[in-house]
């Protein structure tokens, strides 16, 4: 068996001795080691093979199955431009802590900056720790290098350099360990951290972003975004009371990476209020600098009429807001009734832009639902070949809801080959027209009217239907009075159209409604 060779099935055969279950693999020539490796482990059962054309959609598509799996995922590229459009999902895998394994193919080292075809510096371009397999290290060196990429609790690039040639001829490669034990058992690491040094009886306010745990029974309010663990019992008009100076904590706790609301950050900026943070896997979220200590959370006794005041404000906010949201936009009225009719055991993926602020701001947490949103730096890029991933390693039905530009800009999240896994997905895009969320910002207000619609509303008029038939995806397009989730199962797109005209006027109709009912 040719070096090369020998070298990509080694990888592979330690990639799943521990722990990988899923990889997605895009053609090329000088990976064409790893494409047979790949595919045999495939056909034996080891591994379920995802095979893409274009490698930023296979980024994101590895990214969705690392999310919900919670394993490593590798995508597996050819040398040259093929890495470095890995390079938007790694970013968001670095930023959300998920365990995304970029394998790119390289030229031999000798080959870089000489004007070989297709070679450029590969180590550092993604951006995270990167391991170099060498051919000339042997079965030891290979094994070893897959466990300690393995170990990394983020994302990972693990660059190979392949001599020619390319294809399988020779004996079998060397052997693990005996039983498919991993070559390196890597044990997971527990972290502790002291309880926080707060006033356990003070007014206390949790806020909590992605990344945050459940946190039920805390004697606090919660106010979480949906891709938290705590959004389930989180208050469901906490984003709205948020600057009630009648409801404002002595202290706040942030938990995991809150960052969908202003109100939000403008109290953690207050110096009246002193801010701790939770303990985690990464570094705290301290935006304005005010954390005044990180640890564990302690036991608070909330102090008489904490949160009862709390919980009237949102029981009288929650009822001003759903009969409000009848003439609400589109988005806000779709978000709950999408997350309403959702069943049990479903899974949701949230575009990160308009959709996933909609579901903080009308839908009502519950349980019973996993929900994802790529929030890690927030980019709309993606979101379909994400939602696909995760659906691919959910098992149960799995929903997604984006806006219109989301999802044309992930259009080839679609193209799935006939003889690829295909997930039970249905998408629900808001379609719009443009860029709404713009709309809502200082960019939209009256006197940037001039230059808004081109610069910043963006106005498409794609035909989805027609865009959808092209790659072979059921498509349905409903009103949103009309949204019935059928159970068909399998990948279909349910178009929901909907105007920006009115988004800045009906946002600021509900701020009023919410603050009429408080008094």
């Amino acid at each position: 068996m040719t070096s090369s060779t020998a070298m990509a099935r080694v990888l592979v055969d330690e990639l799943v001795r521990g722990g990988v279950t899923d990889a997605v693999f895009c053609p090329g020539s000088r990976n064409a080691p790893l494409a047979f490796a790949l595919h045999d482990a495939d056909a034996a059962g080891r591994l379920r093979l995802h095979v893409r054309i274009d490698e930023r959609t296979a980024g994101f598509l590895a990214l969705g199955l690392a999310l919900r799996s919670g394993r490593a995922v590798p995508v597996c590229t050819t040398s040259g431009t093929a890495v470095a459009n890995l390079h938007p999902a790694m970013l968001e895998a670095a930023y959300s802590r998920v365990r995304l394994l970029a394998l790119s193919a390289d030229r031999p080292p000798q080959l870089v900056g000489t004007g070989a075809s297709q070679t450029v510096v590969q180590d550092g371009i993604l951006g995270v720790p990167t391991a170099t397999a060498s051919v000339a290290g042997g079965d030891a060196h290979w094994r070893s290098v897959v466990a300690r990429a393995l170990a990394v609790a983020g994302p990972v690039h693990l660059n190979v350099p392949f001599p020619e040639p390319l294809v399988p001829t020779g004996p079998d490669a060397p052997a693990g360990r005996p039983g498919g034990a991993p070559w390196t058992a890597v044990a997971p690491v527990r972290h502790t951290a002291d309880p926080l040094p707060l006033d356990p009886a003070a007014p206390t306010l949790v806020v909590a972003g992605p990344g945050a745990p459940a946190l039920p029974g805390v004697a606090a309010p919660v106010v979480a975004e949906p891709s938290s663990l705590a959004w389930p019992h989180a208050l469901r008009a906490g984003p709205w009371l948020l600057n009630d100076p009648a409801l404002r904590p002595a202290q706040v706790v942030v938990a995991g990476r809150p960052t969908l609301h202003r109100a939000v950050a403008r109290l953690l900026a207050d110096p009246a209020v002193a801010v701790y943070a939770l303990a985690g896997d990464g570094p705290w979220t301290d935006v304005p600098g005010t954390v005044r200590a990180v640890g564990s959370l302690p036991d608070l006794t909330a102090p008489d009429g904490w949160l009862d005041r709390w919980h009237a404000a949102d029981a009288a906010a929650s009822a001003a807001l759903d009969a409000a949201l009848d003439d609400a936009p589109v988005g806000l009225r779709l978000a709950r009734s999408l997350v309403d009719a959702l069943p049990d055991g479903a899974q949701l993926v949230l575009g990160s832009s308009n959709p996933v602020r909609d579901v903080a701001l009308a839908a009502v947490p519950r349980s019973g639902l996993v929900v994802h949103s790529n929030r890690g730096v927030a980019g709309i890029d993606g979101t379909v070949s994400t939602a696909v991933g995760a659906a691919l390693a959910h098992e149960g039905p799995s929903y997604a809801l984006m806006g219109d530009l989301t999802f044309l800009h992930d259009t080839t999240g679609l193209l799935i080959g006939p003889d690829e896994p295909r997930p039970d997905l249905t998408i629900v895009v808001l379609n719009d027209s443009g860029g709404g969320i713009f709309g809502l910002l200082e960019q939209g207000a009256a006197e940037h009217s001039t230059a808004f619609e081109r610069v910043f509303g963006t106005p498409q008029d794609v035909d989805l239907a027609g865009l959808c038939a092209a790659f072979g995806v059921r498509h349905v397009r409903v009103g949103v009075e009309d949204l019935v989730l059928d159970g068909e199962g399998g990948l279909r797109v349910v178009e929901v159209s909907a105007g920006r005209a009115g988004l800045r006027a009906g946002h600021a109709a509900l701020r009023e409604a919410v603050v009429a009912a408080r008094g």
